[in-house]
């Protein structure tokens, strides 16, 4: 752009962008060294679902909660569904954990052990039978599986173990459940991770079918990474299933999204708006992995939404035919000065807007602070067991 008049449509595709919270952002979280506790913190998946619900209150953006089993497992995930539809959300993802059992030192799908493997793959399918009662669409697979040594394991055996695990899950899967296959380059393991970059999930995707898609969480990269390149090859090919959004400055921080780079977010969302991924109908789910551990878990997540927001945002406000005009003229300078345009532009009075448009505070941190529910929960969350890292 050049000057500050918004482009038609302004930021109403904001309204597409609905943003998943994770249920273990509101447990004790830590480091590798330390895990802190803070106060008012839940002590059962219905105390994490009743703080997702004042996410979603106070942004309006946040009407999902993802799960994650066993951490969140209860006797009647019926009830639990219920129970969130009666606080204003759902339950959203459900996310497997196949790496925190002793069994699972040398990798759960792919181990060497046929019984090791059965037992995961179980899991998996419990985790689809969970899908069912809840009304899940997503089944979340990050495997922490893979080799610190070279000649520990074979690399191509592995890979064959994993793609027998997926198909069998995979042809569990109801018809209109997805699942979406997550990578990482590196921890726990250190030679080779399994599941190591977009380029293997999507590999194991494509030869699965339509019903798996490939989750880029944005703490998964080396160093440098361009990760709006992998967003625009995925939305491409139709295989972007999800994002799980948060931040880092060395390797897996997990700190709130958009607070290490924002440019970086908002080079993404660039690509999701340009590649139609706000669109229902392609079906991105926006996630949360956000969980670290100092800022106190509600505040934490309006804010990683509301930094989402303000890059979509910006994202909605680039000049789309000044940037092909100039791009299809070979003007350099030209085409990255609409994006910097739009990215240097203030969006802050325009999402006040919006969300006052829309029966919501300004401010939703200010308006949660004021709301007493952090003083409430401090007062009634006493006893019993906080929620946290593998809980």
């Amino acid at each position: 752009m050049t000057d500050s008049t918004p482009p038609p449509g302004g930021i109403a595709g904001l309204d597409d962008l609905m943003i998943e919270t994770p249920s273990w952002a509101y447990g004790n979280s830590g480091t590798r060294f330390k895990v802190f506790a803070q106060r008012g913190v839940p002590r059962d998946p219905y105390e994490k679902i009743a703080d997702a619900a004042q996410v979603h209150a106070f942004t309006g953006a946040a009407p999902t909660v993802a799960l994650h089993i066993p951490w969140d497992k209860v006797d009647d995930y019926a009830a639990l569904a219920e129970y969130a539809r009666s606080l204003g959300v759902g339950l959203g993802a459900i996310n497997a954990n196949v790496f925190q059992d002793d069994d699972y030192m040398l990798g759960s799908v792919t181990n060497p052990d046929p019984g090791v493997r059965r037992k995961a793959i179980d899991h998996l399918l419990e985790c689809v039978d969970i899908m069912d009662a809840t009304g899940s669409r997503d089944l979340k697979l990050w495997f922490s599986d893979g080799t610190n040594y070279p000649g520990q394991d074979d690399i191509r055996t592995r890979q064959d173990r994993l793609a027998d695990a997926l198909a069998e899950v995979y042809e569990r899967l109801g018809q209109h459940q997805r699942m979406l296959l997550e990578y990482k380059l590196f921890e726990p393991s250190f030679y080779t991770m399994d599941v190591p970059d977009w380029g293997t999930s999507f590999a194991h995707c494509v030869a699965l079918g339509p019903k798996a898609v490939v989750c880029v969480d944005t703490g998964h990269h080396a160093p440098g990474t361009n990760i709006e390149f992998i967003v625009a090859m995925l939305l491409r090919a139709g295989k972007l299933g999800a994002f799980d959004f948060n931040s880092r400055f060395y390797a897996d921080d997990d700190l709130m999204v958009g607070s290490a780079d924002p440019f970086q977010l908002f080079r993404i969302m660039h690509e999701v708006v340009r590649g139609g991924g706000l669109d229902p109908a392609t079906a991105v789910a926006f996630m949360l992995d956000q969980c670290h551990n100092i800022e106190p878990k509600i505040q934490g997540q309006i804010r990683s939404v509301m930094n989402v927001q303000e890059a979509t945002a910006k994202a909605l406000l680039v000049d789309a035919p000044a940037l092909k005009a100039a791009q299809d003229t070979g003007d350099v300078l030209g085409a990255n000065a609409v994006l910097m345009d739009a990215y240097n532009t203030d969006v802050r009075p325009l999402l006040a807007q919006w969300r006052e448009d829309k029966g919501l505070s300004a401010d939703p941190i200010a308006a949660y602070k004021a709301s007493g529910y952090f003083e409430k929960i401090v007062a009634e969350r006493v006893g019993g067991t906080q929620a946290g890292w593998g809980a």
